[in-house]
């Protein structure tokens, strides 16, 4: 099994960052593809962004250009950096790995992913 346990989210102020971290541990193989994705009150879960264990990066049209994701493969830890926070971009925030290597057509989508984080709760003041 794999675990991932979320760290990082907080309150921030419109147009601020946080950087949000996500650490694997038990049999995490760093060939898995991993993601963010968010749910926010009275919503459906949403993508956020995805990687994959070499060349391949995927966000949602909605924090293109403000978010940016990495992993650190070395220390198992996937980060996502967010920046320009808005509102609407409050939800909490759940890290997950593929157990595989996904397929471009896929790896947007919740199904991809075998293993979930907890998530971490993110809050945006006006």
């Amino acid at each position: 099994q794999v675990q991932l346990v979320e760290s990082g989210g907080g309150l921030v102020q419109t147009g601020g960052s946080l950087r949000l971290s996500c650490a694997a541990s038990g049999r995490a193989d760093n060939n898995y593809a991993m993601a963010w994705f968010r749910q926010a009150p009275g919503k459906e879960r949403e993508f956020v962004a995805a990687i994959r264990a070499g060349t391949g990066i995927y966000y949602a049209d909605s924090v293109k250009g403000r978010f940016t994701i990495s992993r650190d493969n070395a220390k198992h830890t996937l980060y996502l950096q967010m920046n320009s926070l808005r509102p609407d971009d409050a939800a909490i925030y759940t890290c997950a790995a593929a157990g595989g290597n996904p397929i471009t057509g896929y790896i947007r989508t919740t199904g991809a992913y075998k293993y979930w984080g907890q998530g971490t709760q993110v809050t945006v003041s006006s």
